[in-house]
C-alpha cells in the first residue's frame, strides 16, 4: 500500500516542519529579547545617575555671564544678553520663575534648563 506510506511520510514531514517552525519562532523571540536587553542597557548607561548628576555644571542665574548662559538649552547670544539686561535694569532674580519675565524666555526654556539653574 504505497498510498499509506505516502500519508505516513507526509505526516512525518508535516510534524518535522512544524517543529522547525517552532524552533525558528523561538530563536526569533530570543534574538528580539536580547536586542531589547542590549538597548535597555545602553539607555540605562546614558541616564544621569546621582554620581554623574553632580558633575552637571550649574549656572548661577544672578552671576552668569553671556557665555555661561549661552550653554543653556534654547539660550543663544541674544537671549543671554536679554537675561543680563533684565538683571541690570530690574535687579537680581528672586526665583527661577522670574526668568519668564525676560523677553523670549518661555516655560519650555525654563523647564528644559531648570535642573541646571540656581540663583
Amino acid at each position: 500500500m504505497p498510498s499509506v506510506e505516502l500519508v505516513g511520510t507526509y505526516l512525518e514531514l508535516t510534524l518535522t516542519i512544524k517543529d522547525m517552525m517552532m524552533k525558528i519562532k523561538t530563536l526569533v523571540l530570543l534574538t528580539a529579547l536580547l536586542s531589547l536587553n542590549t538597548i535597555a542597557d545602553e539607555i540605562a548607561s546614558k541616564e544621569p545617575t546621582s554620581a554623574n548628576q553632580a558633575s552637571i555644571t550649574k549656572i548661577a542665574l544672578n552671576n552668569a555671564d553671556a557665555a555661561q548662559l549661552s550653554t543653556l538649552k534654547g539660550i543663544g547670544t541674544k537671549k543671554a544678553q536679554a537675561i543680563i539686561l533684565y538683571r541690570e535694569q530690574i535687579g537680581q532674580f528672586s526665583s527661577l520663575d522670574d526668568l519668564l519675565n525676560v523677553k523670549g524666555i518661555g516655560k519650555k526654556i525654563l523647564l528644559d534648563n531648570q535642573s541646571r539653574l540656581i540663583l
